[in-house]
């Protein structure tokens, strides 16, 4: 986050591409938890960013033989299966070069010579081969189990953490005053202090709204992931049947104007004295899911939206390049797994901390 805000600073004055930025941070806050150290955009001529766009892109699109068995040479003609398989042989090999990495003591949570006792913090590869050599559980951690679960970790919590951010900075952008509020409270809170601290966001009730709303109409994953019915029901008239694959749509429910008022409007207020969270207990608001699928990684994703978010209005003040008003702004959605804005969210920031 530090390293996000200076490169603002560098930039200052200047038009910066904040859907890029976001990007970045998340990609090199999962790269840390997972590996245990970052990797450049082209390391090794691999470009994990855009790999990653490409696989998330794969898993939302629309392939006819999945759908059409018989029709499944389509995905063979439109060259859809020749994509699929590059990519899985691109991650494959990078993966592969990673838990090579852990084995021989060379990732940078246990440097070289360094034995598993000496204290070194574990990264989640240590966890996962520490797993696969004491088998010590009921179950099987083969190699291709452990880089199928990194790859769970990526596609899960990078993408739906930066469209966040994406779309709390693009609504803020819209509405001023909203903007204001916030820079407000965050400012009161924080003091002279350079940065926004995790205790310091803790406090800050406008700041959670402002993610609540952001969440509520912008949900990552517009359609949740989907669940099969255990037994034969019947919701309002319709009979669905057991073993049927149902998908929420998270969308919809949170701009249903039976619960909602003014549903389309960007309006935090609406939680500020509200008991509706997003963690599971409230159906009107649920872009993490519910029940036994509930995201596991709700915490680790809003303790990195609030902090970024809280220190980005902090630190500086924002405008739409040209000085250009809100309601200028493309509201498009990008079409794939998570529904994050289909232009890049361009922006101009001016610092107002002294000494930041």
């Amino acid at each position: 986050m530090t390293h996000l805000m200076g490169k603002i600073k560098g930039k200052a004055s200047s038009v910066v591409n904040l859907s890029e930025m976001f990007m970045t941070l998340t990609n090199n806050v999962i790269f840390r938890v997972a590996f245990g150290r970052t990797y450049s955009d082209s390391e090794g001529g691999f470009n994990f960013q855009k790999l990653l766009k490409e696989f998330l892109e794969l898993l939302g699109s629309f392939r006819v033989g999945d759908f059409i068995p018989w029709l499944a040479w389509i995905n063979w003609v439109d060259g859809s299966d020749a994509k699929v398989e590059r990519v899985v042989k691109e991650f494959d090999q990078f993966l592969e070069q990673v838990v090579k990495q852990h084995q021989n003591g060379r990732g940078n949570s246990r440097k070289h010579g360094e034995s598993e006792d000496d204290g070194a913090v574990k990264d989640i590869v240590d966890v996962l081969l520490d797993i696969h050599k004491e088998k010590a559980t009921s179950f099987t951690m083969g190699r291709d189990s452990i880089k199928a679960l990194i790859l769970d970790i990526f596609s899960s919590g990078t993408d739906t953490t930066y469209t966040v951010l994406e779309w709390a900075m693009t609504e803020l952008l819209r509405h001023p005053i909203v903007m204001e509020e916030l820079q407000k409270e965050v400012r009161g809170i924080t003091g002279e202090n350079l940065y926004v601290s995790e205790d310091d966001s803790e406090q800050m009730k406008y700041l959670k709204a402002v993610i609540k709303e952001t969440l509520r109409l912008h949900p990552p994953i517009p359609l949740l992931a989907p669940r099969q019915s255990t037994q034969d029901t019947k919701i309002n008239g319709y009979d669905i049947p057991a073993g049927v694959t149902v998908i929420n749509n998270a969308w919809v429910i949170h701009r249903d104007p039976a619960t909602w008022a003014e549903p389309e409007n960007f309006n935090p207020e609406r939680f500020l004295n509200s008991p509706t969270d997003f963690r599971g207990q409230n159906f009107e608001l649920i872009p993490f899911g519910a029940g036994r699928r509930i995201c596991p990684g709700i915490t680790f994703a809003i303790a990195n939206d609030e902090l970024v978010l809280a220190n980005l209005v902090h630190k500086f003040d924002w405008m739409l390049p040209g000085g250009a008003g809100g309601e200028t702004l493309d509201m498009s959605e990008c079409i794939g797994l998570t529904a994050h804005r289909k232009i890049p969210l361009h922006a101009m920031a001016n610092p107002v901390i002294a000494g930041n």
